[in-house]
């Protein structure tokens, strides 16, 4: 898509949205509190032109939201335990607010740090595992019990010492039964309202995996909808939380009206997957499968966030399912979060542009490239390879903890190979690629600030040291700012392409750790750069005002 459509369907969307439903694309001024905690976020309102709807569709709305609460209260028990437990420890109206943000005692965005007098560090394994587990004592005892260890390892249960003391594997659905019923009323309810064939039997399905445990059908069906305009994502998905092994999911929904016309306009990117795969810059063992033909790119506003994906930093682009199978045999979709990439773009983006970019490259931080790299990060997911080459089994197992980081890491800079070679091709002709390494720049100070604990955070330090030590950019000591150095930049992203796309394939999980320990780190310059930007009242992330109040 040329960057002036782009443009154009942003100001149709705005016009759209400003005549009495509520604008989630335009600037919100970040309102200080006087706390410094929760200055570190902005609020956003998050809205659709719900006229667009029709009265069944609107109907669907507030059901959806109801399960998606539900998977709120899930992902709290997986995060932190007894959410009113908490609660009734804190007499400070902030600090309740900043725990409800984090999900718990821990701040998400200063590396996991405790903020509750007397709460000590947070487990790896959040609440996955029992609190006097040890990463060796499961392995041990996996390797000894061969008969228990999938279960132990699955995506999809809670780990904890039975009477006897031993390790027990408690599928969600039972360990999670009230929240999940619950969400699954919600989801049938909503069911029997959907107009979209397709819509209405993902919805009895993925009501049927919450029960059931089993969510690989109602993922394929997910991947078969093509026309409906409400949409849902909801369940046990991403396995960030688990920093111990990477391997637990955790609960989280979105619920989401497609925009039909930013939709259509996408679609071409996701046929080009299957060729984007040859081009990629290593050896043909590296890139011998092939990505899915069904993969879709679709635009959406979100009207509601809940669970993991709510926790301290927000998620603005989503590529799912996760399951690697569907992936291979169905390919994966890219949701493009519009409201909410939009609201960070004008909150923070450009904030950070105007205090570290060099003035002369200013001018080549646009919105057009924000959204384009941050599409082509979710498309770059599906490329590459998720089975290691030499027998190690899935890259996800390979690499265990570092997994999440890595494949971050893989698609943001695959992301903008990707942007490379179209603009090579001819397949984006309008504004220039100076444009996307500028924003790229900047988009690394603004993610590199959600710190240690975030799989995005590393991935984006990993970026920043690699580029640093490769000339991709320079610093002037007098100013404090930033200047791309075009080629080297270009050199940067191919080496770091290659270099993570090997350590996947070859399930290199010690080299992956060594690289982690190199440069997955903030050095001391960059991190009085990032305290200039905290100094300047620049917020670090959102947080939501939602729901069906904000609707009506």
């Amino acid at each position: 898509m040329r960057n002036s459509q782009i443009h154009a369907m942003i100001i149709t969307g705005l016009m759209i949205l400003s005549t009495g439903c509520g604008d989630p694309n335009s600037p919100t001024r970040h309102k200080k509190t006087g706390n410094p905690m929760l200055d570190k976020y902005a609020t956003v309102r998050l809205t659709t032109d719900m006229r667009k709807l029709t009265p069944n569709e609107r109907k669907m709305i507030p059901l959806l939201i109801e399960a998606a609460q539900h998977m709120d209260n899930a992902f709290w028990i997986q995060a932190y335990g007894d959410k009113q437990t908490l609660m009734a420890k804190i007499n400070d109206r902030d600090m309740k607010r900043f725990a409800e943000i984090n999900y718990g005692p821990w701040d998400r965005l200063d590396n996991n740090k405790p903020f509750i007098p007397g709460i000590g560090e947070k487990p790896k394994g959040a609440n996955f595992y029992p609190p006097d587990m040890t990463k060796a004592d499961f392995e041990s005892y996996c390797a000894s019990h061969p008969d228990k260890a999938k279960a132990l390892k699955s995506l999809y249960t809670m780990v904890r010492r039975n009477a006897d003391g031993e390790l027990d594997a408690v599928p969600y659905s039972v360990f999670f039964k009230e929240q999940l019923t619950g969400a699954a009323g919600k989801l049938k309810s909503a069911a029997e309202l959907a107009e979209d064939p397709g819509l209405r039997q993902y919805l009895f399905q993925r009501a049927l995996a919450l029960l059931q445990n089993n969510y690989q059908p109602s993922d394929m069906q997910w991947m078969d909808m093509k026309n409906n305009t409400i949409d849902c994502v909801i369940g046990p998905i991403e396995t960030y939380e688990d920093q111990m092994f990477g391997q637990k999911a955790c609960f989280e929904a979105y619920v989401l009206v497609k925009d039909k016309e930013w939709s259509e306009r996408l679609a071409k990117y996701a046929a080009m997957l299957p060729g984007l795969q040859k081009g990629l810059p290593v050896p043909d063992q590296y890139k011998r499968e092939t990505p899915g033909t069904d993969s879709d790119l679709n635009a959406y506003d979100v009207v509601f966030y809940a669970g993991d994906c709510n926790a301290g930093s927000k998620t603005i682009a989503i590529n799912l399912p996760n399951d690697e199978e569907v992936q291979l045999k169905k390919g994966s979709r890219r949701l493009q979060l519009k409201n909410a990439m939009r609201a960070k773009y004008d909150q923070i983006l450009l904030p950070i542009a105007d205090e570290l970019i060099a003035r002369d490259q200013r001018k080549h931080i646009t919105f057009d490239a924000f959204f384009g790299n941050t599409m082509f990060h979710e498309v770059a997911h599906g490329l590459g390879i998720k089975d290691t080459i030499n027998g190690r089994g899935s890259v996800r197992d390979a690499l265990k903890e570092q997994s999440s980081a890595l494949e971050e890491g893989k698609a943001d800079i695959l992301g903008l190979y990707m942007v490379t070679k179209l603009r090579e091709q001819g397949e984006i002709a309008d504004g220039e690629l100076m444009d996307n390494y500028v924003t790229f720049l900047a988009g690394i100070f603004r993610s590199v600030r959600f710190g240690a604990s975030s799989a995005h955070g590393r991935a984006n330090m990993l970026r920043f040291n690699f580029f640093e030590k490769a000339g991709a950019f320079s610093r002037d000591d007098e100013s404090g700012r930033y200047r791309v150095v075009p080629d080297k930049m270009g050199e940067a992203v191919t080496a770091l392409s290659n270099k993570i796309l090997q350590l996947q394939g070859d399930g290199d999980y010690a080299g992956v750790n060594q690289l982690m320990a190199e440069m997955g780190n903030v050095g001391p310059a960059l991190q009085a750069d990032l305290d200039r930007l905290s100094t300047a009242g620049i917020p670090v992330d959102v947080v939501f005002d939602q729901g069906m109040s904000v609707l009506r």
